[in-house]
Formats: C-alpha cells, structure tokens, sequence
C-alpha cells in the first residue's frame, strides 16, 4: 500500500516544535500497516524535520539556543541578506538538521523510541505555515 498526505502546519515561532500528534492525525492509514515506511519531507528551504526528545520542554529550549549561537544573524560574511537577517541563518541551519525523516512501521504504530517525538524545526523569526508530505508505504 501507498499513501501520501499533504500536511499543512501552522505558523510558529522560531524554534522546535513537537508535530508528532499533527502527523499521526495526517495519516490515518497508519493504523492498519504491519511493516512500513513513513517518509517526512518539508518543503521549505528555512525549515526543517528531526526527531528527538518528547518530554522534557528544556530540550527544545536548548536546542535552539545551540543552533542559534552556531548560526548567528547578522554575520558579516553572510551576503544573502535581502530577505532579513534571519534568512541565511535560515538555510544553513535546514542544511544541517535536513528536510527529510524516514520512520520505520511496526503493528501500525511509529516504530519510535519511548522519549523520542517528531520536530518541526522553524528557523525563521516569522515564518509563515509550513507544508509537509506524508508518503506511508508498507503493508
């Protein structure tokens, strides 16, 4: 079975953000998948997907703060400057967190582990909804 769902995110602020209930709630199908794939893809190029820890709020808080002290705004080499000070920042940041997940099915479920949960990684001050496809493959 192949399915694949458009999943429209709202605006956020900059940060990380839990999206693992909006992806669930996306794909229904899940549910009636033994073994598969879930792929992720975001289709912005100032955005991107991760998972990591579900639980604790610090740690989003804090990835954040690492991120934004590693790709500061405003630096004096940045030359792609048009779209705001945020904007480079922006791209690099999404170049190496990545716009893509693959997550294993199992008994129609993530195959997550117990802490772990589904980021949207906004890198813009004031960004705009976000849009990402769902591609559910398994049987």
């Amino acid at each position: 079975m192949w399915r694949q769902h458009r999943i429209n995110l709202a605006a956020q602020r900059r940060g990380f953000h839990l999206i693992t209930r909006e992806v669930l709630s996306a794909v229904p199908e899940l549910k009636d998948i033994q073994t598969g794939l879930l792929h992720l893809f975001i289709q912005h190029t100032s955005a991107s997907l991760t998972i990591n820890e579900n639980a604790d709020p610090d740690v989003r808080h804090d990835m954040e703060a690492y991120f934004s002290d590693a790709v500061p705004e405003n630096a004096p080499y940045f030359l792609h400057t048009l779209e705001g000070s945020d904007d480079m920042p922006a791209h690099i940041k999404t170049s190496l967190l990545g716009p893509e997940l693959t997550i294993p099915v199992s008994q129609g479920r993530l195959a997550l582990g117990t802490w772990q949960g589904i980021y949207l990684c906004e890198h813009r001050n004031h960004a705009g909804s976000r849009t990402v496809i769902a591609t559910l493959n398994g049987e």
